[in-house]
C-alpha cells in the first residue's frame, strides 16, 4: 500500500488570477498531474493547493479510475485547500483551522493583527484497509514565502525582512502546535494499536523546530539507537520518513537552487515498523526533476505540472 503527499501547485480553473490562463495551459497542467498520480498508483494520496472541486474532480477524470475524494471547506485567501484521493471509501473525522485552547493568538502584521486559527483547514479522514482502520490527517502550513504589506514579496528593508520571517514563524510553529492536538486526538494513546498518519506540506525540514513539534515525545528517531528499543512514548510518538528516503532523492522542492524536503509524511508506531519504502517522486524512476522557484509564487501562474515532487511511503500489511 502507497500513502503519499503531493502539492499540485495552484490547481484552478483556468480564467482565474491563479489559474491557467486558458483552457489549453489547464488541460497541460492537469495531463502532467495525472500522469504522475497513474504512476505513482497511491492508495491514499493528501493533496495541497486544490481551488475548485470542479478542478480535482477534472484531474480524477484524467486519472481514470474509481476514486473517492473529500476536500477542506477552509482554504485560505487565495482559495487553496488540501484534500485526498483515495482508493476506498473516506470518512470524514475533523475539517478544522483551530488552535488549541490554551494557544494565544499571534502577531502576523507590523499594526498588531493577530490570528487565531491556521491559514488553511486541516483534514483528517478514516478510511479501512487490509490491516484495519487507516486514520490520515493532511495539511498545507504557513509558507516561509514572505508576503509584504500591499502584496509585495520583496522587504523594504532588512528590518521589515526581519519581522515579517519572524511573523510567518510564529504562525507555522501556531499551525504545527494545532496540527500535533489533531494527531493526539487521531492516536488516542494508543499509536502503538492505530495506523495513523499526519502528511503533507509542512513549508520546513526535518530539523525544523515547526517539523519537530509533530513527532511528539522525543527520542526514537529513525537512524537512532533508541530506534529499536520501545518506551512509553510510542504511544503518542509519530515518526518522520524522511531518513528512510534515499540520499539523493531526499527532497521535495527547489528554492533558489537549493534542495529542500519540506513535504513529509509521520507515522504512527504500529506502521513505521511496516514500512517497506519510503521516496520522493515516482517509485524506480530518476531523481525528481523540478523548477527551481524563487520568491514571487505567481511567476509559475500556469505552468504545468507541480513545483513540489510528490511524498510516499509503501506499507505492508
Amino acid at each position: 500500500m502507497l500513502i503519499g503527499t503531493w502539492n499540485l501547485e495552484n490547481l484552478f480553473l483556468p480564467g482565474g488570477p491563479s489559474g491557467p490562463k486558458d483552457k489549453a495551459a489547464y488541460e497541460t497542467k492537469l495531463a502532467a498531474l495525472a500522469n504522475v498520480i497513474k504512476e505513482l498508483d497511491p492508495a491514499l494520496l493528501g493533496v495541497q493547493e486544490v481551488g475548485e472541486d470542479t478542478a480535482l474532480q477534472d484531474l480524477i477524470a484524467m486519472v481514470g479510475g474509481t476514486w473517492h475524494t473529500a476536500l477542506s471547506q477552509h482554504g485560505d485567501s487565495r482559495g487553496i485547500r488540501v484534500g485526498f484521493l483515495s482508493r476506498t471509501p473516506i470518512e470524514v473525522l475533523a475539517d478544522t483551522t483551530a488552535f488549541p485552547p490554551k494557544l494565544r493568538p499571534v502577531q502576523v502584521a507590523d499594526d498588531g493583527t493577530v490570528v487565531s486559527a491556521a491559514g488553511r483547514g486541516f483534514l483528517a479522514v478514516e478510511t479501512t484497509t487490509e490491516a484495519g482502520p487507516l486514520r490520515v490527517a493532511v495539511c498545507h502550513l504557513k509558507s516561509k514565502l514572505l508576503t509584504f504589506p500591499g502584496g509585495r514579496f520583496h522587504a523594504r528593508d532588512e528590518g521589515e525582512r526581519a519581522r515579517f520571517g519572524a511573523y510567518a514563524l510564529y504562525r507555522r510553529a501556531a499551525e504545527a502546535t494545532a496540527l500535533r492536538a489533531l494527531a493526539d486526538e487521531l492516536l488516542a494513546g494508543d499509536g502503538r494499536e492505530r495506523d495513523v498518519v499526519v502528511l503533507g506540506d509542512l513549508n520546513d525540514e526535518v530539523q525544523a523546530a515547526t517539523t519537530q513539534i509533530l513527532l511528539g515525545p522525543p527520542g526514537s528517531e529513525i537512524g537512532t539507537p533508541g530506534f529499536k528499543m520501545g518506551d512509553n512514548g510510542d504511544a503518542a510518538r509519530l515518526w518522520d520518513v524522511a531518513p528512510l528516503i534515499p540520499a539523493e532523492r531526499r527532497f521535495s522542492r527547489i528554492n533558489s537552487g537549493r534542495l529542500e524536503l519540506i513535504d513529509h509524511v509521520l507515522v504512527s508506531h504500529r506502521l513505521v515498523r511496516r514500512v517497506s519504502e519510503a521516496g520522493t517522486g515516482l517509485p524506480g524512476a530518476d531523481t525528481p526533476r523540478l523548477p527551481s522557484v524563487g520568491p514571487d509564487p505567481a511567476a509559475r501562474r500556469g505552468k504545468p505540472g507541480s513545483d513540489h515532487a510528490p511524498v510516499w511511503v509503501r506499507v505492508g500489511d
